[in-house]
């Protein structure tokens, strides 16, 4: 079984759409896995949703998920990204907002635990440091975790003490004798100064998950977001990968 594991798309359907093109590339997968934070930051809520309700057999709530429904306090959220929130929330129908508050924080399946934050705090906390994910470590029963929230891709592999690796397109990972966590990058707002999409894929028979990366049309989605009316510092940024 392979499974394509996506996170922090924030509303950007192009970058989705070319996560998905280039996955069916690779040798498609047999199910899609969603780390959160589907809305937020971009232009397209609805036709971002519409595809991870269709095409993600398993999807964890991200913070900027909650806040776009009120189900989170935007009060520490910076000033731009509290606005693409409320745009965001303001156009999703009754139906979309259901959805959304129906979602869990954190699932298991398999040897995997997936959240979107951290397993200690499921919607809020960072793991961006080895000090970090050991203490983690005690807050999920299975092999590995997967994460996202960050933007960036990195992972964190536990043997006698825990080692932190910050991958590049194709790095290669095999599970079978280490616990990890797991954080595959962001698809609609990378932050590790890679503009391109990210996303990982997980083979189950050959016990390896593997960090892909793709470009997308930011021209595009700067358009809309301009049009739309988000914050310009949340398209330019996008350039970047910041």
């Amino acid at each position: 079984m392979r499974y394509a594991i996506l996170a922090d798309i924030h509303a950007n359907l192009t970058a989705l759409q070319a996560v998905l093109a280039d996955l069916e590339k690779q040798g498609g997968a047999d199910e899609v896995w969603c780390l959160g934070d589907t809305l937020g930051y971009g232009p397209d809520p609805h036709e971002c949703l519409e595809i991870v309700r269709v095409r993600c057999s398993l999807c964890v709530a991200g913070n900027h998920d909650l806040a776009a429904i009120g189900k989170l306090d935007i009060s520490t959220f910076n000033q731009d990204a509290a606005r693409a929130a409320r745009w965001n929330g303001n156009q999703l129908t009754q139906d979309e907002i259901s959805f959304l508050a129906g979602l869990p924080l954190k699932v298991e399946k398999g040897d995997f635990t997936l959240v979107h934050g951290s397993p200690r705090e499921p919607v809020w906390e960072y793991i961006m440091s080895a000090r970090e994910a050991e203490e983690n470590l005690t807050y999920f029963k299975t092999c590995h975790c997967l994460v996202g929230h960050s933007h960036a891709p990195i992972y964190f592999k536990f043997g006698e003490s825990c080692s932190t690796g910050k991958p590049s397109a194709g790095t290669e990972l095999k599970l079978a004798d280490y616990r990890y966590i797991v954080n595959p990058g962001g698809v609609g707002q990378p932050r590790d100064s890679d503009p391109r999409a990210a996303y990982a894929v997980y083979d189950s028979e050959a016990g390896t998950l593997v960090f892909q990366r793709v470009s997308y049309d930011i021209s595009a989605v700067q358009t809309r977001m301009q049009k739309a009316g988000l914050p310009l510092w949340l398209s330019e940024r996008l350039s970047y990968g910041q």
